[in-house]
This record gives structure tokens, C-alpha cells and sequence, in this order.
């Protein structure tokens, strides 16, 4: 019995190779397993190829896991496509389709001898039950369903839900598909089952969601009642979402033109009062950035999401990437400081996201909340969502002494000022992109542009010192450090497990508010770190650099950085710190034989 599995699928666009890890994933989470899956396409608009991996597990999950226990190809070229994504190694179980001709001694995998190879006639058996090719990943369901132990029920209670509405005949054909790859793998056992041990909850369902969806489920929660935006991969489910949702608690959706058009009606609802959110990825953001700088001067909240994928320009569309930071943190014209948080899986997407409303209307600002490709559209079993737990916050409104003589940028003494919004009787200011003095009117005057560049500052006195919003894992004394952020601290946390069970002392830090540092917290962390690695999928490394800018970082911490789509598995981050601890071992003894 195992308590983990990893499968990895790849075929062409058409193939239904995601429907079939839907069915995989909402099985399992339905048998009460904790379940995480991913998927990646090219960046063909239309057809190309497709992938997903699915991971299981008895345990609760941080991250995609590494190498698979299970790759199904049904073709090569587009399995070879997805590389270190669907990464083959000495213990996996490959299984293909045999009319691709391949021996299974010459399988096209350079350098990897894999534990066993099945070759299925997956189209001959799909042809022979369904009468047609298009049942062949049901097939596939039903030898997983085999070989690993996923209920057969379940999963065929899956296919009526999604097939039913589509006919009784197509139903028919995709159960005898299914049957067929059950009876097949019944026939075909593996030399080493795979077959997994149930969960201590089995039957226990748990509520499965991706990051975009869960998302948009908080920000209605925070009570957003504007989006405006454009679609763009991958954060277009957010909006998709909210277009049906928003509506039934009193908001508007509108699809903008562009990015452009997007953010600035988010502007505009939030000068009328509204909570409002927009979201997009790297290229829009760069569109966005100007109207950021509005809303910034003009103190207005709103929350801007941006689902990183890789960049730069259009760049790699459909994979993720963590290499938009410089630009969310620095993109800006003049001296601005918007507070940038980050979640690190599915779960925290709520939370980060419901935080992000907070920061938002408190401080009158933009937020920018960094999900990416792989938190976005990946599923994965979540708790049940305490609602009791989350305090909303509002924006300040002026008091009715206040609107007598009403000064909207009035210079309080935490630099928050109180906002109005139009019909407010006595309310009424200038909102604008031209610098201002107290009352909102213009001024060129550099004594006052001096004044309110303070002001806007001087109210993030206290965002400085949300302690809370860091997060410190393990030894707090260890000599060993880990730090990481968004999708890549779930690898980390992982790393970090492995690394304690093999008794190395090691700790990490995972910061949700990204921007701007919260420095004490981090100069405590990194008070007794003689090295480390800061984890990020970007080719410059951009958190480890921007460490650099404000805290004196030990020499002993180096960067452990990569481009998109090269996913980091948790035991390649724990070789290096292997590495690291050898290294300081080797220190130690080279100071001690000099001292004596």
C-alpha cells in the first residue's frame, strides 16, 4: 500500500486529457483523499498539446509533487513536449499506447530506465467498447481505477455526471470504456502495486476548488461589488466567475475593452464608493500601471490581480512563473509604495485575498495580490472555510464635524484621511492625477507635493509591522535557512519536512506581504542563518535581490533560482541544503583545527 501517489497525463488538444485528471481529482477528494492537480497546455489557441499531473495522498499536500509514479502517454511527441513538467525517472510506471509502434525497450525517454513499462492497445480497446476514439481517456480511468484503487463506483459516478446530460448512448460507450481499462488492468497487474492506502476519512468528502475560483469566492465575501476587467490566461475564470456571481449580492461585472478600460472603471466605482477588484497577468498589468498610478495619488483602494505566467512580452502564456515582483513592487511613475501579498496554494488564496480588501480600504490604496499559473488553475482539496474567523474591514468615512469644512487629504495623524463618496452631502472634492494640497485642489507647489508624498508614505507606518503576515517555520534558531514565496514555498514546506526527518537544522520563511518588507521579522530570521537558499521561479531572482535593497543579508544565503515552466521538486531543494549543511560542517572544522 502507498500513502502518496503521482500521475502524470499527456496528449493532444481533444484527447480529454483534463477532463480525465478532473474525474481523477474529484474522485479522490470525494473517497476523502487529499488532492492537488495541475495542468499546463502550449500556447495554441486552439488544439496543441495538453497535461496534467495529479497527485493523491493520505496526508495533506503543499505541492504537485516531483517525479511521477505513473506517466500515460497517448503520444510521445506531445508527452516530450512538457519536459521537466512531467519529469520520468527510474521508479515510474510508464504507460502508452501501443499503436504508437514503440517498443517498450525503446521508449524515446534519453538516459531513464523506468521501473516497468506497460504498453496498452488503449485505442483497439477504446474502438472495441465504445465504437469510437474519442472514449480512449476513460479507458484510462478505468486502468488507474485498477491499478491504484481509486472506487470504480466513484469514478463511474463521475463519467454519468458529466456525460449524462449529453445522451444515454454516449454515457453507454464511455462506461464500456471504462470497464474495459478496469478488466484490462485486472488482467495486466503491475509487479509492484501501487494501490492506495484509504484515507482515515474515507467517504468524508472535502470541498475541491482552484486558486481563481477561490478568489473570486473572497472577494465577494470582502464584499467587492465592481470588477472590471479583460480576459487574459490565466486569470480569466476570476472574472468568469464573478459574471455569473457578483450580480446576486448588488455588484457589477463589466468586460472592458482592454486592460486599460478595465482598471479604470475599477478606479471609478471605487471614487463612487464601491469595493472593486481587477485582474489580469504580466502583459496587462503593464497596461494597467498608469491608472495604479491614479488610484495612488488619488488614495482610492482596489485590489489588482495578477496571475503571473511567463514573460517577458507574451512570453509562455499558459506556464507559471514568478518573475513579475520588480514590476508590481516598482512599476510605478514617482515615489509610490503599494502593498503587494502573495498566497502559497489554493487555501491561502481566501485568505490572502479577503487581507488584501483589508489593506485595501484601510489604507486607501491599491493592493496587488501575485497568484500564479500554477495556484490559479490548479485543483485542490481545501477545509471547509470558517467565515467566523475573517474580520472585514471598511474604508473611513468622514464624520458629520468632519464634512463641515470636508478636507478629503486632510494630514491626520496616521496619514489616513477620510474618504467621501459622491451624494454625500458636504463630500464633495476634486479626485485627480495632478498633485494637491489638502482639499484635493491642484498645486504645483514643490512645499506641498513635498507634504503629501509624506503623507502617503507616513500612513504605512503600521503596514511595516504586521508580524502576521510573515510566516517563520521550524527552528527559529537554526543555522540553516530556507525562503521562499507564492506556489514554490509549498515545495519549501515540503523540503523542510524532509530536512527535519533527516536532522538537519534548518527553518523558513515564507512572507505573504511580500512588499513592503516587514524588516524586523526578517532581521530576527535571519539573526542566526550562517546559509540558505532563497527559492523562486525567476531567472534573476528577483525576491533574493530585492533582499538585498533592504536587509543585510549573511553571505551564507544564496540565491536557488530558475525560469518558468522548470518546476523545483522538494528533494532537489533538499540535496542543496545537504550541500550547505556539509559546507558549514566543513567550516566549522577547518576553524577548529586552526584554533588549535
Amino acid at each position: 500500500m502507498v500513502t502518496d501517489i503521482v500521475i502524470g497525463m499527456a496528449g493532444s488538444g481533444g484527447d480529454g486529457i483534463v477532463s480525465a485528471g478532473d474525474s481523477l481529482v474529484s474522485a479522490a477528494a470525494r473517497e476523502g483523499f487529499h488532492a492537488v492537480m495541475t495542468k499546463s497546455f502550449g500556447p495554441q489557441i486552439r488544439g496543441g498539446e495538453s497535461s496534467c499531473r495529479v497527485r493523491l495522498s493520505t496526508e495533506r499536500l503543499h505541492n504537485p509533487g516531483g517525479a511521477l509514479d505513473v506517466a500515460v502517454a497517448l503520444n510521445w511527441d506531445d508527452f516530450l513536449k512538457f519536459g521537466a513538467e512531467l519529469k520520468v525517472d527510474g521508479h515510474t510506471i510508464v504507460v502508452y499506447d501501443s499503436k504508437t509502434g514503440i517498443a517498450p525497450d525503446k521508449l524515446p525517454l534519453v538516459g531513464v530506465m523506468p521501473a516497468e513499462v506497460f504498453s496498452v492497445p488503449l485505442t483497439d480497446l477504446t474502438k472495441s467498447s465504445a465504437g469510437t476514439e474519442k472514449a480512449k481517456t476513460s479507458v484510462v480511468l478505468g486502468l488507474l481505477s485498477g491499478w491504484i484503487g481509486l472506487s470504480r463506483e466513484v469514478l463511474l459516478a463521475g463519467l454519468k455526471r458529466k456525460f449524462g446530460k449529453k445522451g444515454e448512448e454516449l454515457l453507454a460507450a464511455n462506461e464500456r470504456a471504462f470497464e474495459a481499462g478496469f478488466t484490462y488492468a485486472a488482467e495486466h497487474p503491475m509487479k509492484k502495486p501501487l494501490l492506495m492506502q484509504q484515507p482515515l476519512t474515507k467517504g468524508m468528502g472535502k470541498l475541491l476548488t482552484d486558486g481563481n475560483d477561490i478568489t473570486a469566492a473572497a472577494a465577494l465575501f470582502s464584499g467587492c461589488q465592481f470588477f472590471g476587467g479583460y480576459p487574459i490566461t490565466p486569470s480569466t475564470e476570476v472574472m468568469q466567475l464573478l459574471g455569473r456571481e457578483i450580480w446576486k449580492y448588488g455588484g457589477a461585472m463589466v468586460q472592458a475593452e482592454d486592460e486599460i478600460a478595465g482598471i479604470g472603471m475599477t478606479v471609478g466605482a471605487s471614487f463612487a464608493g464601491k469595493k472593486a477588484m481587477t485582474a489580469t497577468s504580466g502583459p496587462g498589468m503593464d497596461l494597467k500601471t498608469e491608472v495604479l498610478g491614479l488610484a495612488s495619488i488619488a488614495e482610492l483602494p482596489l485590489v489588482l490581480l495578477n496571475v503571473m505566467r511567463g514573460g517577458p512580452s507574451t512570453g509562455l502564456p499558459t506556464k507559471p512563473e514568478q518573475s513579475d515582483l520588480f514590476q508590481a513592487c516598482f512599476s510605478a511613475h514617482g515615489d509610490v509604495l503599494r502593498p503587494v501579498l502573495a498566497p502559497t496554494c489554493v487555501a491561502d488564496s481566501f485568505d490572502v485575498t479577503v487581507e488584501a480588501f483589508n489593506l485595501a480600504e484601510h489604507y486607501q490604496t491599491p493592493v496587488i495580490i501575485l497568484s500564479d499559473q500554477e495556484i490559479a488553475q490548479r485543483k485542490e482539496t481545501v477545509d471547509p472555510i470558517d467565515a467566523s474567523k475573517y474580520t472585514v474591514l471598511e474604508r473611513r468615512k468622514p464624520t458629520e464635524s468632519e464634512l463641515q469644512k470636508y478636507a478629503r487629504f486632510a494630514p491626520t495623524e496616521t496619514g489616513i484621511s477620510p474618504i467621501s463618496n459622491p451624494g454625500m452631502q458636504g463630500g464633495a472634492y476634486l479626485a485627480s492625477g495632478i498633485e494637491h494640497n489638502e482639499l484635493g485642489a491642484p498645486s504645483a507647489s514643490g512645499a506641498v507635493h513635498s507634504r503629501m508624498n509624506e503623507k502617503r508614505f507616513r500612513k504605512f507606518a503600521t503596514l511595516h509591522q504586521r508580524r502576521d503576515l510573515v510566516r517563520v517555520e521550524g527552528d527559529p534558531e537554526a543555522p540553516l535557512a530556507l525562503i521562499a514565496w507564492g506556489s514554490i514555498a509549498g515545495v519549501c514546506r515540503e523540503a523542510l519536512g524532509k530536512a527535519k526527518a533527516e536532522g538537519l537544522p534548518v527553518k523558513l520563511l515564507v512572507p505573504t506581504l511580500v512588499y513592503p518588507f516587514v524588516e524586523d521579522v526578517w532581521r530576527e530570521f535571519l539573526m542566526s542563518v550562517k546559509a540558505g537558499l532563497v527559492v523562486e521561479q525567476s531567472y534573476q531572482g528577483q525576491l533574493y535581490r530585492m533582499m538585498r535593497m533592504f536587509l543585510d543579508v549573511p553571505p551564507g544565503i544564496s540565491s536557488f533560482a530558475r525560469s518558468g515552466a522548470n518546476p523545483f521538486q522538494p528533494v532537489e531543494v533538499l540535496a542543496r541544503l545537504k550541500e550547505l549543511s556539509f559546507s558549514l560542517q566543513g567550516r566549522v572544522s577547518e576553524t577548529q583545527r586552526r584554533d588549535a
